[in-house]
């Protein structure tokens, strides 16, 4: 009886050195996946999700503005935003790093409903793209559209 209630203490004392260590891993496992979280969130790059109100209004007053459609050339050509380009979702990226090098040019971006668009921005900003604004769609355009 007296054997096992040594052993008992015994395996007491080791289970309650060997805790502070387990915890201590386990610590450090959630403040690495944090750190990871953290690093992973600073890298991915963000762009502007405007509205048409806003978008026009930069029109309007600035001269410097790319406006890019990335629908098809049948979208394009069945009703378009005045002065925009098309580029296809498809090409965008290969298209826009070669017509507009410099990262810091304003794309203002749009599509039939904001889906193509958003794809379109996100892709761009990572590509370095630093001023992406996102206008959603042409189905909320108000304004004049050229046919």
């Amino acid at each position: 009886m007296k054997n096992k209630t040594s052993y008992i203490i015994l395996i007491s004392i080791i289970l309650l050195m060997l805790t502070p260590s387990l915890f201590a891993s386990a610590k450090k496992e959630v403040q690495d996946e944090t750190k990871q979280q953290t690093t992973t969130q600073e890298v991915v790059a963000k762009y502007n999700r405007i509205d048409a109100e806003t978008a026009k209004a930069a029109f309007d007053s600035q001269k410097d503005i790319t406006i890019i459609d990335v629908r098809t050339p049948s979208e394009f050509y069945s009703g378009h935003v005045p002065n925009s380009v098309n580029i296809p979702l498809s090409i965008v990226v290969d298209t826009v790093l070669e017509q507009y090098p410099q990262k810091d040019e304003k794309l203002y971006l749009y599509c039939r409903s904001g889906n193509r668009s958003s794809q379109a921005a996100k892709l761009l900003v990572e590509k370095g793209y630093t001023h992406v604004y996102d206008f959603g769609g042409i189905n909320k355009w108000p304004y004049e559209v050229v046919k």
